[in-house]
């Protein structure tokens, strides 16, 4: 591997991290576990910085990022799905010791904004998070993040075909999950 030039690794300063919340915030949807997502970050600007020199100037960063934040996730998945579930007895243990002394009650303190605001967002996660992983992904990318047809096509390998009738299907299904939420929060009427 060819080593970078200064003007290489200040130019992929510039431009790659102006991407950084936007990728934090599609990594944190797609793992549902923050440290999972930071370190999903972490190894697609990794790998972004490694193969920097392959990326065409004049093309789009944020979607070629979004590749590899793509492909760093689904390989990830695959090998995660692959590799049987670790449990540590120990802290199952502990933890169920310390729950049984605990004997606190959930008090409301009052009105705080914070807590609203992850309330009223939990519905929608929730409703995300009952996607297929090939639906929420391509929900992701366009109607979060913004990238046309042919960007995501590109970054998940599928056809523009494939991608627009995910995303068809997925908003019908989200759409069908969320009518209850819509009607109490005033989007659709009741009738």
């Amino acid at each position: 591997m060819e080593l970078l030039s200064q003007d290489k690794k200040n130019s992929f300063e510039d431009i790659a991290f102006d991407h950084m919340d936007s990728l934090y915030s599609t990594a944190l949807r797609l793992t549902r576990n923050t440290q999972e997502a930071e370190d999903l970050v972490q190894d697609t600007y990794l790998r972004a910085f490694r193969f920097f020199e392959k990326f065409e100037e004049g093309t789009n960063f944020k979607a070629w990022i979004f590749k590899i934040l793509m492909n760093t996730f689904i390989n990830k998945y695959r090998k995660k799905v692959k590799t049987p579930q670790h449990v540590d007895f120990e802290k199952v243990d502990y933890g169920l010791k310390s729950e049984q002394k605990s004997d606190l009650k959930d008090e409301w303190s009052g009105y705080d904004e914070e807590k609203y605001k992850e309330l009223f967002d939990d519905d929608i996660r929730g409703a995300l998070t009952q996607l297929s992983e090939e639906f929420r992904i391509v929900i992701l990318l366009a109607d979060v993040e913004d990238f046309s047809y042919k960007e995501i096509a590109q970054m998940i390998d599928r056809p523009i075909g494939t991608v627009m009738s995910r995303l068809f299907r997925g908003r019908k299904i989200l759409q069908k999950i969320l009518e209850n939420y819509a009607k109490k929060e005033g989007y659709l009427s009741s009738n």
